[in-house]
């Protein structure tokens, strides 16, 4: 699920690990997931990192890159989120609750948490819309009033591993 076991971390970190875990694995269409703090640090992925002594990107046996990664989808998501703020600022809009990119070949949502922090979701060409949008407003429910500075903080420490 993340780079780092549950070992260690608090029961609300590991719920949060859990929630995240559950979006990908029973939502069809789902690839990759993010969650990313409002200053563009990702605190929660479905995707392991991969190890600092990979293989570059584009030689053989390199990861799959920015298709489904979740740190790339996780610099995408601040992007999108920051882009989108602005916008909404310039059109006085008022707060932005989601965004949907829908490409050929995939979709991308980014839905805001209460703290600041936004949730992204990569999916599918073929996904139910309607279903992704419905389980991230779930996962935003229950994870919200979670994401306090504490855990925030916990969860980008064991995203770095040990030193």
């Amino acid at each position: 699920m993340t780079a780092t076991g549950t070992f260690g971390l608090s029961t609300e970190a590991r719920n949060l690990q859990w929630l995240l875990g559950n979006l990908v694995e029973e939502v069809p269409g789902v690839r990759s997931v993010a969650v990313v703090s409002s200053d563009g640090l990702m605190l929660l992925s479905s995707d392991p990192e991969p190890p600092q002594d990979a293989t570059p990107a584009g030689e053989p046996g390199a990861p799959r890159g920015p298709r489904g990664s979740s740190a790339d989808l996780a610099t995408i998501v601040s992007g999108i989120g920051s882009l989108t703020v602005g916008a909404a600022r310039l059109m006085e809009g008022g707060g932005v609750k989601q965004t949907m990119v829908a490409m050929d070949e995939g979709s991308v949502f980014v839905m805001s948490i209460s703290d600041g922090s936004l949730l992204g979701v990569h999916a599918t060409p073929d996904c139910d819309m309607s279903v992704v949008a419905y389980h991230m407003a779930l996962f935003v429910g229950r994870a919200g009033h979670v994401l306090t500075p504490e855990v925030r903080s916990e969860l980008r420490k064991s995203l770095e591993g040990p030193r």
